[in-house]
């Protein structure tokens, strides 16, 4: 590519991230204008008939009202996960997944995306302790996936010939500015956005794309704040509503000259508060992670239509407790003056109107409003925005059941088979948590001085931060969603406090479920004992290669007997060996290191064998000992004398007939192999199905040569090697793989520390880390499950026991 045409490729780029902010702005649009749509139809016509009936004393047919309205919008949300199951959930696990260099089938389809909005939008509706937040990263992560490439598996035949962005670290460049788009639009948080992308997911990161991916989140945030304020407030271009969560803008009454937001002194509680959260927190990962296990065991494994029972059985559970808690355990709470007559400690976002319109008043004489149903009776945000702003008081009790309630059923109800966000339930959880922190203070220890939305604010936090686990992210979130930067350290005090006190006992939710997925996810750096292996330790020896000129039938064999998505390019020159190392002055003169130093897979193989922990297949042990046993006095020689003078049979063909043989011995099998390149599993199917190959009579020139651009063709979704018709194929002919494997790629040494093989592999964005010996053999290759944390820890505990 020169310079021009670089250039223009740069534009097309800024286009498209503006592109996919706009969309991302739209889909929360949709959400949040249906999600209220229903909302306010279903609170409205069971409103209605709790005030009727509680004159007539019909009270259970409004319950059953309740229940129709819920359970027919969670069925509707529970049918669309079960057309695509990666819909469920709040879809931050696999994006996190996907920005770490792993591909989770099916997560960024346009399938899942329209099953995950709609499926939100019911679940919401439907009264289900979740947020539309979560799943709204995820659809800013699969519009970021799909926009650019103008295709789409579910619509065939609408085909775009748009030659840009066709390899997979563009794709993931895109998804990281949608999953932050996503994040600036549901919280209004355009840096906020931009470093959730950093923090959470994106393992390779550069100073262009930050750039990018800001201009990508301001589009979705100011995309959507102009269609909300023009649909609601009927003022189009006055940007008034910046996200689909907003706190509200905390002030202190004029009248109220000894009020404070925070001072000095608050900073012990707030800390305090950051330790309980974190304790919370980690209480609420540690049972939900029970229940998802359990799920995995008993729930999955049946008849899809049963995770679509346990779906209404938690919404038939969830809307008895809630109708119950508020017809019977709520109090009746003065309405303040100050709330009456409407004070200005709140802006025109979020007026006092607004949050005493949304005041509940069941069973109630006038002047009072029944406190429970307030927190339960309402959409969640206008819950959270009663706890931060309502003046009025909520009783210590209602506040206590109320956390003990939602808390018990946001943990049962994350992880069954409907799209549901965390951040919602966990900011109210956490803020009911502070108001009745705020509560205990005032009432009962006597600091009047103290202002509740602040406390309630730091609740919400501290028990965010004990279930996420996120710093510096969800600090600059919660700053851009208060508009308040007095709350910069208090929140970030105790989202510290609270991360390393969960940390403590487990891991963050998304972690945790990550985990329980066996997803080999790569963390930021390893522990500094890790250093006490080499990159031989970790390697894997037991090799799948080609050669530079291969049979089609060796190829469709190894294709269709392994499951590797690259393979080495190497070649056995045994007969030139000893000319090749006589001649390099390099090795023979200049470096005066030990022979016996360079590493040979044989070696590496047959020191593992010895340790008896290397391969679980007792055949293959029987047969190393054996080989071990009759090595043994030769053992002390000199290993390149010994790899330069061995008595081979004769080489195989350089067309090898067969893949390795089971039956060979380990000398065969871990014979040295010079190293010439990779090339990739895609590119030797697409080779084969476009019959690139050459006849044995005929030179490699005659081959067919494909362009770059022919070879990318069917990305990302290149043809499988089980659906090639092999009877339009010769097995004796021959293909050269040199012009399309990668002959420079990022290789180690064997002695190479772990930190530094993880530093390369991690921030080069790498799936295949070859190991090259001093003579240029390849000994080994390492993948990213040879670094993860459960790999390391097994490597570490071995390497200590054969000490």
């Amino acid at each position: 590519m020169d310079n021009k045409k670089g250039r223009k490729y740069e534009a097309v780029k800024w286009m498209m991230v503006f592109a996919i902010g706009v969309c991302t702005g739209l889909v929360g649009l949709f959400v949040d204008f249906f999600a209220r749509l229903f909302t306010q139809l279903k609170f409205g016509v069971v409103q209605a008939s709790v005030e009727e009936c509680s004159q007539k004393g019909c009270l259970a047919l409004s319950l059953l009202e309740l229940l129709g309205f819920n359970l027919t919008f969670v069925f509707f949300a529970s049918l669309l996960v079960l057309i695509e199951p990666v819909a469920a959930g709040s879809g931050i696990p696999e994006i996190k997944c996907y920005l770490n260099g792993v591909k989770v089938p099916g997560i960024v389809r346009l399938r899942t995306l329209l099953c995950k909005v709609f499926g939100v939008l019911f679940s919401v509706a439907g009264g289900l302790f979740v947020g539309k937040e979560g799943p709204m990263i995820h659809s800013g992560a699969v519009v970021g996936a799909g926009l650019p490439q103008f295709q789409s598996i579910s619509l065939r035949k609408i085909q775009f010939n748009f030659p840009y962005f066709r390899s997979d670290r563009d794709k993931r460049d895109f998804v990281s500015a949608g999953a932050a788009a996503g994040v600036a639009a549901a919280f209004g948080a355009p840096i906020g956005g931009t470093l959730f992308s950093l923090e959470e997911g994106s393992s390779f990161w550069n100073q262009g794309l930050t750039w990018r991916v800001l201009f990508c989140s301001m589009s979705a945030t100011f995309t959507l704040n102009f269609f909300r304020s023009g649909i609601q407030f009927g003022s189009w271009g006055s940007f008034q509503l910046p996200g689909l969560l907003n706190f509200g803008e905390f002030k202190c009454s004029d009248s109220d000259k000894k009020c404070h937001l925070w001072t000095a002194m608050d900073l012990g509680f707030f800390i305090a508060m950051g330790v309980i959260g974190g304790l919370l927190g980690a209480t609420f990962n540690c049972l939900n992670k029970r229940l998802a296990k359990y799920r995995m065991r008993n729930v999955h494994p049946k008849p899809k239509l049963v995770r679509v029972l346990e779906s209404l059985l938690v919404t038939l559970v969830t809307t008895v407790v809630v109708f119950v808690a508020s017809m019977v355990l709520g109090e009746c709470r003065q309405v303040t003056s100050a709330a009456q007559v409407g004070n200005d400690s709140i802006p025109l976002q979020v007026t006092s109107e607004d949050v005493n319109s949304s005041i509940k008043t069941f069973f109630c004489p006038n002047e009072t409003y029944n406190d429970m149903a307030t927190l339960f009776f309402n959409p969640q945000e206008s819950a959270i925005l009663q706890l931060f702003h309502q003046d009025s008081t909520f009783s210590p009790v209602t506040l206590a059941l109320f956390f003990v309630l939602y808390f018990s059923l946001a943990c049962w109800t994350y992880g069954i088979s409907v799209p549901s966000g965390l951040f919602v339930p966990s900011l109210l959880c956490g803020a009911a948590f502070g108001r009745l922190v705020a509560n205990v203070l005032k009432s009962y220890i006597g600091l009047g001085h103290i202002y509740s939305g602040t406390f309630a604010l730091i609740g919400a936090a501290a028990f965010l931060g004990g279930v996420v686990r996120m710093t510096i992210s969800l600090t600059v979130i919660l700053i851009e969603s208060t508009n308040e930067i007095t709350y910069g350290l208090p929140i970030m005090i105790t989202l510290m406090v609270a991360k390393w006190t969960g940390d403590f006992f487990n891991k963050g939710i998304y972690d945790i479920h990550v985990g329980l997925r066996g997803v080999p996810l790569l963390e930021w750096e390893t522990e500094v004992e890790m250093d006490k292996l080499r990159a031989s330790d970790i390697m894997e020896p037991n090799l799948t290669y080609v050669y530079p000129h291969t049979r089609i039938q060796s190829l469709v064999s190894i294709l269709r007997t392994t499951v590797h998505h690259a393979f080495p390019v190497v070649t056995e020159n045994r007969g030139n060996e000893r000319e090749f190392m006589k001649g390099n002055q390099l090795i023979s003169n200049n470096i005066k290191f030990k022979k016996s130093s360079i590493l040979t897979r044989a070696g590496e193989q047959r020191r593992r064998s010895q340790s008896m922990k290397s391969y679980p297949s007792s055949e293959l042990r029987n047969m190393c000992d054996e080989h071990v046993t009759s090595e043994e006095p030769g053992e002390k020689e000199d290993l390149l004398q010994q790899m330069l003078e061995r008595r081979y049979t004769p080489y195989p063909n350089l067309y090898p007939d067969q893949s390795p043989s089971e039956d060979w011995t380990m000398e065969e099998r871990f014979r040295p192999l010079t190293f010439h390149g990779l090339i990739l599993r895609s590119q030797l199917v697409t080779l084969l199905v476009r019959g690139v190959c050459y006849s044995e009579s005929q030179s490699s020139a005659s081959q067919p040569r494909l362009s770059y651009a022919e070879m990318a063709e069917d990305y990302p979704r290149y043809p499988d090697i089980h659906d090639l018709d092999l009877t339009l194929l010769n097995p004796r002919m021959i293909v050269d793989v040199t012009p399309y494997m990668n002959p420079a790629p990022f290789t180690v040494s064997p002695n190479t520390h772990v930190s530094q093989v993880f530093n390369l592999f991690r921030t080069m964005g790498l799936r295949h880390l070859p190991v090259v010996n001093a003579v240029g053999e390849i000994v080994g290759v390492i993948t990213r499950h040879n670094l993860t944390h459960e790999f390391l820890q097994a490597r570490l505990r071995q390497h200590y026991q054969t000490l």
